[in-house]
């Protein structure tokens, strides 16, 4: 019952004796007698029969046991007895019994006071009950569909929300879809007309070369003309001051053995190939610039660059790369030191071979290093902003150094005092290098151009322009007088200081080019650029012979070990890069904490030094 309310009612169970049954007894037969075909049949019915009569009493025994619930109508002590209990009267069920119990023992209550409650009453009770339990469930499923209609219309909500986004994102997409086929339609116009400019500009990046070509080739017959004129002047005037009658004979023969203004001997005879190559050798050992303007009168302390010999003669010393540099991670970290208080942006060895080295940093400060401990033995001041670059002279002895200050400064190492200060260039100076006979130092700057200045006449003795961006980085040909210079124009210039003019370009890159350098024996050149890509030219060609992705992250400089088999990448992502020039192998030297700005191996290809953003200088060897 509900509410763990109990009734007492009488149930009466028949009784059942097994001894009533009656058994019939199978009459076992050990030898049965051969019989016919009819008897056989008589016997199989009649064994069907018993069969039939065994399973009819099963049937009935099986019915005779199964008890039969009897419902007695409760009586009337019984009935409120209930009914006290139900409604949880219990001091009063309590005193009700206990009296009843009193009475009935004293003998008081007579038979036909203990009558049966009439059926109609119990019925009621059980219908009431029925009711009770029949409301609770209706409640409870009152409050389920209550929920499950709020659910539903919470559901409806969503879904009528997610079909409006759901119409708002097709319209969006069919708009976008109907823009995108615009599109397509609209550059597909333009693509006739893109294709077309992509051969002019072909057609016109072309006629630039050719135009070079013409212009170096021109230059070329002008200074041998010039030179010729020059020769020619002053065979006629030593003929001039001969005595008359003396040497008729001599100079006729001078005049017809001297070239003339066109480039032919005096008996109209055209020169050699050979012959003009001579001539305009004599010319520059004359005069080491040969475009100078007119009106020019040379400084009496200007410095003669030296004669093209060809050969370095340091390689004569030269031996091929270490083992253990060629080997992946053959060089290992031995040496790390806090350089600046601020990124160390660039550094340079002794050439003399001492243990020496220079950094400079965005701190406007450069040092100078004792190696391999790392001692700073002085820390020179007179830039007023960052320093960019520094260089050794040849010597040792001297020292110049270039900033964001646009000053090219130069320094005696002996007592740490600045010599001079050029202030020519109009924006920051990126790089600079000492000339192989230190008299002279090409600087490269922000504002476009390369600056040669001469030590001898300490002065700026020529601006080369042909750059159309910034000049990011300047290096001299060892042993030679050639010039490279790269530019954020995504181009590399070889240029000849003493005709003032770039005599060869090398293209390839897609990106700013940040640094480039000669290999020490001359005949390669090696670049980087802002998205990591490393170019190896031949200086014979104006296109790279090979390419390397080092990339995402920029590189910012490349160096040549002694042997030129070898080279170092200093890159953004915080490592150097080995690389082999035969075969293409990379490696990487990992242990800088941020940006490699600088890398440059020694004298002997023994040892990397790098240095970088996280204001540290690294020796691998």
């Amino acid at each position: 019952m509900e509410d763990n309310k109990y009734t007492v009612s009488f149930e009466q169970l028949p009784d059942e004796n097994p001894s009533e049954y009656n058994y019939e007894e199978v009459p076992v037969e050990d030898d049965f007698p051969a019989m016919d075909n009819d008897e056989e049949l008589v016997a199989t019915v009649r064994v069907l029969q018993e069969a039939a009569d065994d399973d009819t009493a099963m049937t009935e025994r099986a019915a005779a046991a199964r008890p039969v619930l009897i419902t007695c109508p409760p009586s009337v002590d019984d009935f409120v007895r209930s009914f006290l209990l139900k409604i949880g009267m219990q001091r009063t069920l309590d005193t009700f019994q206990a009296e009843f119990f009193e009475l009935q023992q004293k003998g008081q209550l007579r038979e036909e006071d203990l009558f049966d409650v009439p059926d109609i009453y119990a019925r009621n009770q059980q219908l009431d009950d029925q009711l009770k339990v029949m409301r609770h469930e209706r409640d409870k499923y009152k409050a389920a569909s209550m929920a499950a209609r709020e659910m539903y219309v919470k559901l409806r909500n969503e879904r009528d929300y997610h079909r409006m986004n759901h119409r708002r994102v097709m319209q969006e997409k069919n708009k976008l879809l109907d823009d995108i086929k615009l599109m397509k339609r609209h550059y597909a116009a333009y693509e006739p007309t893109l294709e077309q400019l992509r051969h002019k500009y072909e057609v016109a990046m072309k006629e630039k070369m050719l135009s070079k070509l013409e212009r170096d080739r021109a230059m070329g017959q002008v200074a041998g003309l010039q030179s010729t004129l020059k020769s020619l002047e002053q065979m006629r005037g030593s003929s001039a001051q001969r005595p008359a009658g003396g040497g008729g004979t001599g100079d006729a023969a001078e005049l017809r053995a001297a070239p003339t203004a066109g480039g032919r001997a005096g008996g109209g005879r055209e020169l050699t190939g050979k012959e003009q190559m001579a001539e305009r050798r004599r010319a520059e050992a004359r005069q080491d610039v040969a475009n100078l303007p007119a009106g020019y009168v040379r400084h009496p302390k200007d410095k003669d660059f030296p004669k093209d010999r060809g050969i370095n003669p340091a390689l004569a010393n030269g031996r091929g790369a270490p083992v253990h540099l060629t080997r992946s991670g053959g060089l290992k970290l031995s040496n790390t030191w806090e350089a600046h208080e601020a990124a160390v942006s660039s550094l340079a060895l002794n050439p003399l071979g001492k243990q020496e080295l220079v950094t400079t940093g965005d701190d406007a400060v450069w040092k100078l290093w004792s190696l391999p401990g790392g001692e700073c033995q002085f820390t020179g001041e007179g830039h007023s902003q960052w320093v960019s670059s520094a260089h050794f002279h040849p010597s040792g002895s001297q020292l110049v150094t270039g900033g964001g200050d646009s000053l090219v400064k130069l320094w005696d190492l002996h007592v740490g005092e600045c010599l001079h200060t050029f202030n020519e260039h109009s924006s920051a100076v990126w790089s600079l290098q000492y000339h192989w006979t230190g008299n002279f130092i090409a600087s490269a700057s922000m504002d476009n151009t390369v600056r040669l200045f001469d030590l001898g006449s300490v002065r700026c003795r020529q601006i080369l322009r042909g750059h159309a961006e910034s000049v990011n980085s300047v290096s001299w040909l060892p042993h030679g007088n050639l010039l490279l210079t790269c530019s954020a124009d995504k181009t590399l210039l070889v240029w000849d200081p003493r005709v003032g003019t770039s005599v060869h370009t090398f293209y390839g890159h897609l990106h700013s080019v940040n640094h480039a350098a000669f290999s020490p024996k001359g005949d390669t050149v090696a670049s980087v650029d802002s998205f990591g890509f490393l170019k190896v030219f031949d200086v014979r060609a104006d296109r790279p012979k090979s390419a390397l992705d080092l990339g995402p992250h920029a590189a910012n400089c490349v160096a040549f070990d002694p042997s030129s088999t070898l080279l170092a990448v200093a890159s953004n992502d915080a490592t150097v890069k080995m690389i082999e020039v035969a075969t293409g192998g990379v490696s990487k030297l990992e242990g800088h904490e941020d940006s490699v700005q600088f890398c440059s191996f020694d004298q002997h290809g023994d040892c990397l030094i790098s240095a970088g953003s996280d204001r540290t200088v690294r020796v691998w060897n």
